[in-house]
């Protein structure tokens, strides 16, 4: 396949609404700098609404926005595939990746580039520690990964975020952040765990139950095709419209000082970048020197190159408040991750012809 095909390729089958989201969500940051500007008490209407501290509004935008990738997940298919032979290795593999390696390279990436700007910094630390569960799925697909392996990839690293997210959110931010000078002092605002705790079970824990539950339910009454072909192509779209929601009222707040300050925006952006380029790499190169076949190291490839932008954006809500730098930061991983991930895609074929194209004819070592 030359590079126009692959292209081509990438372009055709990435669904319109994911094909377009840079768009649309720059779309929604104008829209929701409009709206403050031209109506300045909307936003403080919107947050007027609590539970406790969580704006009412916001929580059922962050919930409508986490339920439809949850309710994705093949959850049935999780014990089959662990106990399949060589599935030990494939999952090692990726929990050390995506719970120590990316972790650590984002925390050090935040500190290289953001020592001035802790709340930017805090909330791309919050990033690269909320792994992929939705758009990981539309890049191993169109990258030719391993389907089966991608969806329980998928479903362990919510698990892992339900129990650790707010355990590693607390040694990074608070702890290890204050150990090289992140103190109150120097504008590093300690959270607690419980704080962050909350927010993963509001915010993941009630859409990742009600995604296991209305998946097995609806699989049992109407069946699998049904629910995967159709059930889960309706209720798709609403995932977007959860985050543009939640984008443009975050803009009707801030957005206007943001716009001011493009500077620090690419700022936050160039870790961004570089932390999806070297997870990509890094894991290939794992993958091949372990002995994993081209639909196997993609899909462990793309797993640790995205991110869960979903989950840090709905906690760094929960834990700073919908106005906060923390949360603004969040939002520039979705803006940032899909174009890089467009191109890995490519550069994902392009590895495939190149290092693996006798995997037809030969016996590849593991798996």
């Amino acid at each position: 396949m030359n590079e126009e095909n692959m292209k081509e390729s990438t372009k055709t089958g990435l669904p319109l609404l994911d094909r377009y989201l840079t768009l649309w969500i720059f779309m929604a940051m104008a829209g929701g700098i409009a709206l403050g500007y031209a109506l300045p008490s909307v936003s403080g209407v919107l947050d007027s609404y609590r539970i406790d501290t969580v704006s009412l509004p916001i929580a059922i935008g962050l919930l409508v926005m986490m339920y439809p990738p949850l309710a994705k997940v093949r959850y049935e298919e999780l014990g089959t595939l662990i106990r399949a032979e060589g599935s030990r290795r494939i999952f090692s593999t990726s929990l050390f990746v995506n719970w120590v390696i990316g972790p650590l390279l984002m925390f050090a990436l935040a500190w290289i580039f953001l020592p001035d700007l802790p709340e930017f910094r805090m909330g791309i630390i919050m990033v690269g520690l909320a792994r992929c569960i939705a758009m990981v799925l539309v890049w191993n697909d169109l990258a030719g990964g391993d389907s089966d392996y991608c969806a329980v990839l998928v479903a362990l690293n919510s698990i892992f975020q339900i129990f650790f997210y707010s355990v590693l959110a607390y040694l990074f931010i608070t702890v290890f952040s204050g150990w090289i000078g992140g103190s109150a002092a120097s504008g590093q605002v300690a959270v607690s765990m419980t704080d962050i705790a909350r927010s993963v079970l509001i915010f993941l824990g009630i859409p990742f139950g009600a995604g296991v539950i209305t998946r097995l339910y609806l699989i049992k009454k109407r069946g699998k095709e049904w629910y995967d072909d159709v059930f889960v192509k309706k209720i798709g779209p609403l995932a977007l419209v959860g985050l543009l929601f939640t984008i443009v009222v975050m803009f009707s707040f801030k957005g206007l000082a943001i716009v001011e300050q493009p500077f620090d925006v690419l700022r936050v952006a160039l870790p961004l970048v570089i932390y999806f380029v070297i997870m990509f790499f890094l894991t290939f190169w794992i993958s091949r020197r372990l002995g994993f076949r081209y639909p196997i190291a993609a899909t462990q490839s793309f797993t640790a190159a995205s991110n869960n932008f979903e989950l840090a954006i709905a906690v760094c809500i929960g834990i700073w408040g919908i106005g906060s730098m923390q949360a603004f930061a969040a939002v520039i991983g979705p803006l940032v991750e899909v174009p890089v991930l467009i191109m890995l895609v490519n550069v994902a074929l392009w590895i495939k012809e190149r290092y693996y194209s006798d995997e037809g004819i030969r016996k590849e070592v593991v798996v």
